[in-house]
């Protein structure tokens, strides 16, 4: 089932979120439905809280930056991984620090470059709720760290430069008051 996208300035998007066991309500149909969402969204990514739901999981797959030219991405291999996070815990972090034009599905319109590191650790139970701890590089480790920060109340945007913001503040405004042209299922219903 596809869910609405919780867009920016819902509060739920700014919280941290909690940890779920294995007996969390309905877990296997969550994990489906947001995977529908993400696809019908074309997207890459999404987090518990973009649904509603301020719980620590989040889903990826990167298979879309396989049509990139080249397949790489600023020296980077790109690869394509589908993967439920549970539970996640960024262990480490290391590398050069690189730029990517990043977009988000509760922002739409607005890309901006944010700088993150190249190499992550991570330790997470996946969607069968086993425990995993794997090492990953460029745009997929890029694509978890943005969708790890949504858990930890944190949007790209938050990176930016005050500048930046600045510049940004009446586009923001607009995703927040849902005056904004989408082609997928958003709730712009702003919870305090």
């Amino acid at each position: 089932m596809i869910l609405p996208v919780i867009g920016y300035g819902n509060s739920i998007l700014k919280r941290k979120s909690k940890e779920i066991t294995d007996s969390y309500p309905g877990l296997k149909e969550l994990i489906k439905n947001m995977y529908d969402t993400m696809y019908n969204a074309s997207g890459v990514g999404l987090a518990a809280p973009q649904i509603g739901k301020s719980i620590k999981i989040f889903i990826i797959d990167t298979s879309p930056f396989l049509d990139m030219d080249d397949n790489k991405i600023k020296d980077y291999e790109v690869s394509s991984v589908k993967q439920t996070f549970i539970n996640p815990t960024i262990l480490d972090e290391t590398g050069e620090f690189w730029s990517f034009e990043e977009g988000c599905l509760s922002i739409p319109h607005i890309r901006e470059e944010v700088k993150r590191k190249s190499f992550i650790k991570i330790e997470y139970y996946d969607e069968n709720f086993n425990y995993r701890k794997d090492d990953f590089s460029g745009v997929v480790a890029r694509v978890i760290q943005h969708e790890y920060d949504h858990i930890q109340g944190i949007l790209f945007t938050d990176k930016l430069t005050s500048f930046k913001k600045r510049l940004l503040k009446s586009k923001l405004n607009n995703i927040e008051k849902g005056n904004v042209d989408i082609d997928y299922l958003m709730d712009f219903y702003k919870k305090n």
